[in-house]
């Protein structure tokens, strides 16, 4: 659940209260969470209550004074790595079975991409219904998750299946949203962020990348089931959990963790800045300031991409191409002289990409045409990435 933005839905129901609950056990995992609440909903628990648990506005109304936007419902659908209704109304699921969008909430599903759970809520004989479970038939069709209803006493006084799983419950089933398995078992090896070379002890030269982009990829791929290997530079990023991370300085301290790790290794990702050159000479001590210019010799670094390309029993290999102009024949050339699967072309420069959580890419194959990834969350491109190298694999066996 590690930096996954959840959308939570409340729909009228008496078991809205969980939802406080549910929100804060969110939270405590590492998800941000926004909460879009029916009319109904508000009659069973405040929006101030979900406002004050989760830190942000809540969502209530289609068209609000209060609203950043007029379409405010494609800002969250596209926001949303999930979305997650919990209680579900018989009301609702009515609604999304059929394709209604009359409030913010189910004209958000509509307007999403992201996967969608619900978690039915309601009196038994109401889940029982014939009605009921044809609607719930739909959904699941449309791969639409269904968490629970549980059996037992309900607000009614009856016992019976209708009855809202428990928070608790519910957040161990929403990370099976993102899981898809196309890499299950595959040793996927990944590099992010930049290299630091030392002038002195003191000064290295570096460069502006954040490691935002390999980072989303390395959780993208463990989502995909694989056994991931993150080989990162120095960054402020928390590493994914269960993704076995090495950190390095250095462009030859990366360079030395792939060829241990190549190994065995099924799909290489060299998503890291790497610095081409690196000092010559490092000197021991600070360099003082004296002359009016400095000169340094400069000695080149090892091409892990093109060593990786070049091996005899190599893994697919995937590479960036970070530039300034000439996006797609800049990263043409990349891919052909340095003998790559694929590449991955994205626009940088002056509040373009590096240390930005969004962005927009160009991925390139021998004889195909390319691929346009629109701008958008580079946690979402990771996933659409991850799902065209697996289809690339595919295509080439």
């Amino acid at each position: 659940m590690q930096n996954k933005n959840i959308i939570l839905g409340i729909t009228g129901g008496i078991a809205a209260y969980k939802a406080a609950e549910l929100v804060r056990v969110l939270q405590v995992q590492g998800a941000k969470v926004r909460v879009i609440m029916t009319k109904n909903a508000c009659e069973f628990i405040t929006p101030l209550t979900m406002q004050t648990l989760s830190g942000h506005m809540v969502y209530t109304e289609m068209f609000s004074q209060y609203l950043k936007t007029s379409l405010e419902h494609i800002a969250l659908a596209r926001w949303a790595d999930a979305v997650v209704i919990a209680p579900a109304s018989a009301n609702f699921i009515a609604k999304l079975a059929h394709g209604l969008a009359d409030d913010l909430l189910t004209t958000t599903c509509l307007a999403t991409t992201a996967p969608i759970a619900i978690a039915p809520a309601m009196n038994k004989e109401m889940w029982a219904a014939t009605i009921t479970q044809e609607n719930i038939a739909l959904l699941k069709n449309r791969q639409v998750f269904i968490f629970g209803p549980a059996s037992g006493e309900q607000a009614c006084g009856e016992i019976g299946f209708g009855r809202m799983l428990e928070p608790k419950q519910i957040l161990e089933l929403i990370p099976t949203m993102f899981v898809s398995q196309l890499f299950y078992g595959k040793k996927i090896v990944i590099t992010a962020g930049p290299t630091r070379e030392a002038i002195d002890p003191i000064r290295y030269i570096s460069n502006h990348s954040s490691g935002k982009m390999g980072y989303a990829l390395a959780a993208a791929a463990l989502e995909a089931g694989a056994n991931v290997v993150l080989i990162s530079g120095p960054t402020n990023l928390t590493t994914p959990v269960k993704v076995r991370s090495i950190d390095v300085q250095t462009a030859e301290e990366m360079y030395q963790a792939v060829i241990q790790e190549i190994a065995a290794c099924d799909v290489f990702i060299a998503a890291a800045a790497v610095a081409d050159y690196r000092p010559k000479n490092v000197s021991a001590q600070k360099i003082k300031k004296h002359a009016a210019t400095i000169s340094f010799e400069l000695q080149r670094n090892h091409d892990i991409l093109a060593e990786v390309a070049a091996l005899a029993h190599r893994p697919f290999v995937v590479g960036f191409a970070a530039e300034t102009e000439k996006l797609v024949e800049n990263a043409r050339k990349k891919l052909e002289s340095k003998n790559l699967d694929m590449i991955i072309a994205n626009q940088v420069g002056e509040n373009l990409c590096f240390a930005s959580d969004e962005s927009s890419v160009v991925i390139l194959c021998k004889n195909a045409e390319p691929i346009e990834l629109p701008k958008t969350q580079k946690t979402k491109l990771a996933r659409q990435i991850v799902k065209i190298i697996h289809e690339k694999i595919y295509e080439k066996l």
